[in-house]
C-alpha cells in the first residue's frame, strides 16, 4: 500500500469516530424498523426486471458490503435478487448489511489490511478512497452507450476531473425535500408548508409560541445537518469551495447563512438540535414535536404503518428558497466502489450493470427512496410519485419529486465531490461553524473565519496529493 497517497489515517478515524455517533441508531429515519414491511401493500405488481448476458464468462465468489437501507423493504428484496444473478451467471454471492455510521470504519479496515469484499456499497460521496478503490470508468461509459447519460448530480458525486477517474459509480440518489406537519402549518396560513427561509424562520417562531411546537434543523454531528447546513449556505449564495475548488467559504454570504440560522434557532427552535443523532428529527415530526424537518420520505413511509393518522399529516415541501437560490444536497448519493484488494471485480462491474439495468426494479422495492442517474431506465416514475402505489393519503402526495432534480444538487456544488470536500463532509465542520454561533460561543464572523481554518488545510492537503486541482466539470 501507498502510504502517501492512501487516506491520512488519524484524520480518517477522527472523521468516522465522530461519523458513528448515534451508535446503532438507524440514520435518517425512524429506528431499527423504518419503513417496515407492514406498511400498505402495493397497489400493482412490481416491474419485471431485465437480464442481460455478461459480456465475458465469470466464475468465483463475489461478497457485497452495503448499508442496511432505510426502507428494509428493500433488503428483504435485494438479497435473493442479487443471489439468483449470481446463480444464474456462475457466481457465488454473499451480501452483509451493517449500519451506515460502521461503513467508513469498516471500509478503511479492509483498505488497511488490503482484503475484504470486493464490492461494498456507501450512501455518500467517498472520494477520499480513491487511491484505494479500481477506476470505474469503464462501468459509467458501459451504463452510458446502454442507459444515456448519468444524471450530472451523481457524475459529479463520483468522478474527479483532476485525475479523469470515477472514484465509485453513482447508479442512484436520493432527494432531500423538506417533510411538516400539515395541521400544524394550516393555522399559519401555510397549508402548503414553507416556500422561502423567511417563511421557515417567520410562521415557524408563529408554530412554536402559538402552538408549543419546534423546527427540526439540524446543528448536530449527524448526516442530516451536514445536509441541511449545505442546503442554507447555497441558498444565500455561499459555498465551501467555488467550481474551481478554491476554498471561498468566507464570504458575506457565509456570515449572513450563519446569522440566519443563529436567528431560527434562538425563535424557533431548542438546544435538543446540538445533540441530535440522524434519527431524531424523524422521530420528532412523527411524534408530534417538530413541525419541519429536512429529510427523506422513509420515515414517512414507517409512519404509514405504525400510525397511519399521523403519516396522513406529514406532507413534503421543495428546498427552500433563500436570498439567491433553492437548493438542496442530495439526501442519500450511492457511491459504489471496488477496492484494489478485491478479488473478483470482473463479477462486481458486471453486477453493477446488472443492477442499473433494473433500477425500476429497485425503486419499486425501496417504496420511491431511490431514484435512478438513469432516468430511462423507470420511465414509470412520474406516474408512481404522481399515484404512490403504496398507499400515500392523498395518492399524489409525492408528485413535487418529479422534479426534484431540479433543485437539488451534489456535496461540493458548485464544483465535485472532491476528496477536501469529502473530508470536511466527515468531519462535521458545516454543523459545527452554525452551531458556534447558534449556542453564543462566538461571533458568525468568527464561527466563519474559524470554519476556513479548518477547511484551508484540508484542501492544502489533498492539493498536494494531486487529488484535486482546477476541478469543474
Amino acid at each position: 500500500m501507498n502510504v502517501r497517497m492512501e487516506f491520512d489515517r488519524r484524520r480518517f478515524l477522527q472523521a468516522t469516530g465522530l461519523a458513528a455517533l448515534g451508535g446503532t441508531m438507524v440514520a435518517c429515519g425512524g429506528g431499527g424498523d423504518e419503513g417496515g414491511g407492514g406498511a400498505p401493500a402495493p397497489s400493482s405488481p412490481a416491474p419485471a426486471g431485465t437480464f442481460t448476458e455478461p459480456t465475458a464468462p465469470l466464475s468465483g465468489a463475489l461478497s457485497i458490503l452495503m448499508w442496511s437501507h432505510f426502507v428494509p423493504a428493500h433488503d428483504t428484496w435485494f438479497d435473493p435478487w442479487v443471489k439468483e444473478w449470481g446463480s444464474r451467471v456462475g457466481v457465488e454471492v454473499t451480501v452483509d448489511h451493517i449500519n451506515y455510521a460502521e461503513l467508513p470504519a469498516r471500509t478503511q479496515a479492509e483498505i488497511q489490511a488490503g482484503q475484504g469484499h470486493d464490492l461494498i456499497l456507501h450512501i455518500s460521496p467517498v472520494p477520499q478512497y480513491e487511491p484505494s478503490v479500481l477506476d470505474l470508468t469503464d462501468v459509467v461509459t458501459e451504463a452510458n452507450n446502454r442507459h444515456g447519460e448519468m444524471r450530472e448530480l451523481c457524475q459529479k458525486s463520483s468522478f474527479n476531473p483532476t485525475t479523469g477517474r470515477y472514484f465509485a459509480y453513482a447508479p442512484a440518489w436520493v432527494p432531500d425535500p423538506g417533510d411538516y406537519r400539515k395541521s400544524l402549518w394550516t393555522p399559519v396560513g401555510l397549508p402548503d408548508g414553507p416556500t422561502t427561509w423567511d417563511d421557515l424562520l417567520r410562521a415557524g417562531t408563529q408554530i412554536k409560541n402559538d402552538q408549543g411546537v419546534q423546527l427540526g434543523v439540524g446543528m448536530s454531528q449527524e448526516i442530516d445537518s451536514n445536509m441541511a447546513g449545505r442546503a442554507l449556505l447555497w441558498s444565500f449564495g455561499a459555498s465551501i469551495q467555488d467550481a474551481s475548488e478554491q476554498v471561498v467559504i468566507n464570504s458575506p454570504e457565509t456570515v449572513a447563512a450563519v446569522e440566519f440560522m443563529s436567528r431560527l434557532y434562538t425563535d424557533a427552535m431548542t438546544p435538543e438540535v446540538f445533540s441530535w443523532n440522524a434519527a431524531s428529527n424523524n422521530q420528532g415530526l412523527a411524534a408530534g414535536q417538530l413541525s419541519y424537518i429536512l429529510n427523506s420520505l422513509s420515515a414517512w413511509r414507517t409512519t404509514q404503518e405504525t400510525d397511519p393518522e399521523t403519516a396522513a399529516d406529514i406532507f413534503f415541501t421543495p428546498a427552500l428558497r433563500g436570498p439567491a437560490d433553492a437548493r438542496a444536497a442530495s439526501h442519500v448519493m450511492y457511491n459504489w466502489i471496488v477496492p484494489n484488494h478485491a478479488a473478483n471485480p470482473e463479477a462486481a462491474k458486471e453486477f453493477l450493470l446488472h443492477y442499473t439495468g433494473n433500477l425500476d426494479v429497485v425503486a419499486w422495492h425501496s417504496k420511491l427512496y431511490d431514484f435512478p442517474a438513469y432516468p430511462d431506465v423507470v420511465p414509470d416514475l412520474g406516474a408512481w410519485l404522481s399515484a404512490d402505489p403504496y398507499g400515500a393519503q392523498p395518492a399524489n402526495k409525492l408528485a413535487l419529486l418529479e422534479s426534484a432534480i431540479d433543485w437539488s444538487t451534489n456535496i461540493g456544488y458548485p464544483g465535485t465531490a472532491n476528496t477536501a470536500e469529502g473530508e470536511v463532509f466527515a468531519t462535521f465542520v458545516i454543523p459545527n461553524m452554525f452551531a458556534r454561533a447558534a449556542r453564543g460561543e462566538v461571533s458568525p464572523q468568527q464561527a466563519v473565519a474559524d470554519a476556513e481554518a479548518q477547511i484551508t488545510p484540508i484542501f492544502d492537503n489533498w492539493r498536494t496529493r494531486g487529488l484535486i486541482g482546477t476541478g469543474g466539470s
